[in-house]
């Protein structure tokens, strides 16, 4: 099939999930074109199969804010009719969703049908979407679109009682490549470059919003790190990195915590790593957790949103209430205080995944794609 994809370019977990899908998509032999302001950071080459357009949005002194849905829309036309697009999957609510929608509206007019699939992946409905600004066109175009899905049930239960949704919403869960973590475990794993022999590793990966809670993790680490020699791994960017970086100072643990910004090598950082923490408000599915449970990382998170449905408590790691720092940094504790327990726990986490695997998802996006055409 001839398949465009719409989504954020960046290191969120929405982007990752399209890219990774695409290039799945591609590897299966499907033509699959990405439409969006930037280069994904996960799209690492093009080929006959796999294509990036770029959307250009031109300045005028006209616009406080340039209007990027219409050169959107504009663009999804051009490429639709060039190469014959027969499904747009488009990731995130706002403002993707909307304007496939009006890029449909389009090329009815021309003549030319295409099918649209919108993917819902969390901060799109729970945060921004459910803000009156955007609320009615977010409502709109879920209702217009022809498929929708959300990547936990959690998700399509925060979705349906936000929102009026007329649209059956069904639930396909994000998922990992599960070789590419079995080549990882192959490889020597080169812990004396982070810490001691006798140290353990804890690590955190999140863009630094608020809704990440990361001085919850600095916290955490705090606790951990008076029973436990250890070192904390923090990779991303975001406005409250200067917050984190502060709390570190003043709780004097700047020797033990190491910022390594964004990255495009999360898998050999994660092979460092013992414990994953993801304090977060609200996490619609967690792929960061999923990500290091694949590498063998134990997770201590929040039992918020479609987390319990990754992280399964006794099992892969731990959850708790959110804020409640303690009880985390003591479930971490008790996971790293022997290796054979420590040991279980990464093991646990490993064959956890097996269920998320892409060669189990891809088959559903796939039948979900052929099943546009036939309603």
């Amino acid at each position: 099939m001839k398949i465009g994809i719409v989504c954020y370019p960046t290191f969120g977990g929405s982007g990752v999930v399209a890219t990774e899908l695409g290039m799945a998509l591609a590897d299966k032999g499907h033509e699959i074109h990405f439409i969006t302001y930037n280069q994904p950071v996960r799209l690492d080459f093009l080929s006959h199969h796999l294509h990036f357009h770029q959307v250009v949005v031109e300045e005028y002194p006209l616009f406080e804010y340039q209007p990027y849905e219409l050169a959107l829309s504009s663009k999804i036309v051009e490429i639709v009719e060039e190469h014959q697009l027969e499904v747009l999957h488009v990731h995130y609510a706002i403002p993707h969703a909307y304007a496939a929608y009006m890029a449909k509206q389009m090329l009815k007019e021309k003549g030319i049908s295409v099918k649209v699939v919108t993917t819902l992946h969390g901060t799109d409905i729970t945060l921004v979407g459910s803000h009156p600004t955007y609320k009615t066109a977010v409502e709109f175009s879920i209702n217009n679109s022809d498929v929708v899905t959300a990547v936990s049930n959690d998700l399509k239960k925060t979705t349906n009682r936000l929102f009026k949704i007329k649209k059956d919403i069904k639930v396909i869960y994000n998922f990992i490549d599960v070789e590419k973590y079995d080549n990882m475990h192959d490889q020597k794993c080169n812990r004396i470059a982070i810490a001691k022999p006798n140290e353990r590793i804890l690590t955190h990966i999140s863009n630094f919003r608020p809704v990440k809670r990361v001085e919850d993790v600095i916290q955490i680490f705090y606790e951990v790190q008076k029973e436990i020699p250890s070192k904390m791994l923090l990779i991303g960017e975001g406005p409250d990195r200067t917050k984190a970086e502060n709390l570190v100072n003043k709780l004097k643990i700047s020797d033990n915590v190491l910022f390594l910004g964004n990255s495009s090598e999360v898998t050999k950082i994660l092979c460092y790593s013992d414990i994953f923490l993801l304090p977060s408000q609200t996490e619609s599915f967690g792929l960061a957790a999923l990500e290091a449970m694949a590498a063998k990382t134990a997770v201590i998170s929040t039992n918020t949103g479609g987390l319990p449905e990754v992280n399964i408590h006794g099992v892969t790691g731990y959850l708790s209430d959110l804020g409640d720092v303690n009880g985390m940094a003591k479930n971490a504790i008790s996971i790293l205080k022997d290796d054979e327990t420590l040991g279980n726990f990464k093991e646990q986490a490993r064959n956890h995944t097996k269920r998320f695997s892409l060669e189990n998802i891809l088959p559903i996006y796939e039948k979900i794609y052929k099943s546009c055409y036939k309603n």
